[in-house]
């Protein structure tokens, strides 16, 4: 059975954020991720994490405007000098909450932008974050699907495993979002058994698909991709990045089910 973290950004809603830790802590959980930490002081999330007993899985960096539609900013050209400070912050709330993950949000691109140029500046930047967060922190990327987020710079399992070997640093992976996967090229059970033997695949994600609720709604079976999860040996966090149907906590039953 994988090791499974709650999202806090999308699980948990009926409660204030800080009171999240404490919630999913009750229903079983023993790590948290969420997308990102800096509205509170890193003391203040540390604290809630230890008083829940939790680990922090994952966060994303800084995203640009996140309220204004950016969402990353890591292939924006002449964004650099932002995307370097945003980063570094990342890095002392990484170091604060214990935290061995730091996703970077490559970003939109417009239709009519030169996406060769854009993968140059994204190359860049991950090349540098990398080298900032060796020995700390593995930098994680993730395909997104076009349904969800129109325009993001990076959709394909294939191209994000192809910059990662290129750029070649050992602390770069793929966030594998069996969501995200299935919506853009399906197939996620060859998908795992091919990706996490790599060695490339840094944490995984799951939702319902295709409405984003409970795993065990919709189109993916989701306690036959726990068994192959367990086949391929992956000993990561599985983080549940859903929006659940109703209740949270009422809405576990997958959870409770898969762990017998």
């Amino acid at each position: 059975m994988p090791r499974l973290a709650a999202n806090l950004s999308m699980m948990y809603v009926e409660h204030d954020f800080l009171d999240r830790f404490a919630a999913a802590a009750a229903d079983g959980f023993t790590a948290v991720e969420y997308l990102f930490p800096y509205d509170y002081p890193a003391e203040q999330l540390r604290r809630r994490l230890d008083a829940a007993g939790l680990c922090q899985a994952l966060f994303n960096a800084p995203p640009g405007d996140f309220e204004a539609g950016e969402r990353g900013i890591a292939s924006l050209p002449g964004r650099e000098p932002e995307f370097r400070a945003g980063f570094e912050r990342a890095l002392e709330y990484a170091s604060a909450l214990n935290c061995p993950r730091v996703h970077v949000m490559a970003g939109v691109i417009p239709t009519d932008a030169d996406r060769e140029e854009r993968l140059a500046v994204y190359r860049g930047n991950l090349t540098w974050a990398a080298a900032q967060a060796a020995g700390h922190v593995d930098v994680m990327i993730e395909p997104i699907n076009q349904r969800d987020m129109p325009g993001y710079l990076l959709s394909l399992q294939g191209e994000a495993h192809q910059i990662v070997d290129e750029i070649g640093a050992p602390n770069l992976k793929v966030q594998l979002d069996l969501y995200h996967c299935q919506i853009t090229e399906g197939d996620v059970t060859v998908r795992l058994r091919s990706d996490i033997p790599t060695g490339r695949v840094g944490h995984l994600q799951i939702a319902g698909v295709p409405d984003r609720h409970e795993p065990d709604s919709g189109e993916l079976a989701i306690d036959h991709l726990f068994a192959v999860i367990d086949e391929t040996g992956y000993d990561g966090w599985v983080g549940c990045e859903y929006r659940p149907a109703a209740g949270t906590s009422a809405g576990l039953g997958w959870m409770r089910r898969a762990r017998g």
